[in-house]
């Protein structure tokens, strides 16, 4: 059963800028709902990242229906839910959760289904035998297990944490089985990418807070696809010097769209119009069109 109006919200650090509750609102309006998106940016209420837990009961003594958890408390909430979807529990990791009957929580981890679906549509052919990842955070482990879902033949992570990307990568091998993930240091990466099928980019390099290139544009072929987790802006300076010399890219607003219309979907079920959604990221990112 569905009903007509939905309170849901998103805990995280510095989200003042973030696009959810628009594209939440936005599809909730055309179907007809009630829907109120609020933001819970713990740097505004001085809460530390370890305050997840009490935030995510205080929402649900409220009365919300589900919540998105963003940076930095993905990992930090799951000890505080009741349950996790498998997706979750393989990552370790809850971006969506969802108030059940009595109260109960229930994690979800929307951000790997969201790149998987972003990337079946975006770049649909491209080959996956070789593929560099750059940056082991929080998005960066979304979208690892994403493309080893998808079929990858080995994911090399480099992070300028050489511990962290060595962490994922041995989590990766557990779940998808031994020689399926590698980790690597960033001094390697010129030798990585000229033997690379593709490139996913998770860092923060890209965003308006942090212009520039993860990597000597050198470094780019044609040959080489090429993959963004950063949505705004959706033409990072990476993609546009990579279309520049003929490579096939993704920007990130498929992924933001695809992860909150599981949301959505999880919060109301009803089904989102993903392709509307695309055209509202589109819009409120202020996408600037490629020349044909």
């Amino acid at each position: 059963m569905t009903k007509g109006s939905y309170l849901v919200g998103l805990i995280g650090s510095g989200i003042g800028p973030s696009l959810s509750p628009a594209l939440h609102e936005r599809e909730a309006d055309r179907q007809g709902l009630r829907y109120l998106y609020r933001l819970i940016d713990i740097d505004v209420l001085g809460a530390a990242p370890q305050a997840v837990g009490d935030l995510v009961r205080a929402a649900r003594d409220v009365g919300f229906d589900g919540l998105n958890i963003t940076h930095p408390c993905k990992q930090l909430v799951i000890e505080h839910l009741d349950a996790l979807s498998p997706q979750a529990e393989a990552l370790g990791a809850v971006n969506t959760v969802v108030f059940g009957s009595g109260g109960r929580a229930v994690g979800h981890n929307t951000d790997v289904t969201g790149f998987a679906a972003s990337f079946a549509r975006g770049l649909p052919d491209v080959p996956l035998e070789r593929v560099v990842q750059l940056g082991a955070g929080g998005a960066g482990a979304a979208v690892a297990h994403a493309t080893l879902t998808l079929g990858a033949g080995r994911v090399t992570v480099v992070d300028a944490l050489p511990e962290r990307a060595a962490r994922l990568a041995a989590a990766l091998n557990d779940h998808f089985g031994e020689g399926r993930a590698a980790a690597s240091d960033p001094d390697r990466l010129t030798a990585l990418l000229a033997h690379a099928d593709g490139v996913v980019h998770a860092t923060p390099t890209g965003m308006a807070a942090h212009p520039g290139l993860p990597f000597p544009a050198a470094l780019l072929r044609p040959e080489l696809w090429v993959a963004e987790v950063v949505y705004r802006p959706l033409e990072t300076e990476l993609l546009r010097t990579a279309r520049a010399l003929g490579c096939a890219t993704l920007d990130g607003g498929g992924m933001a769209v695809f992860q909150a219309a599981d949301a959505f979907r999880l919060f109301t079920g009803r089904e989102p119009d993903t392709a509307r959604m695309l055209a509202d990221i589109a819009e409120l990112a202020g996408a600037v069109p490629t020349p044909k």
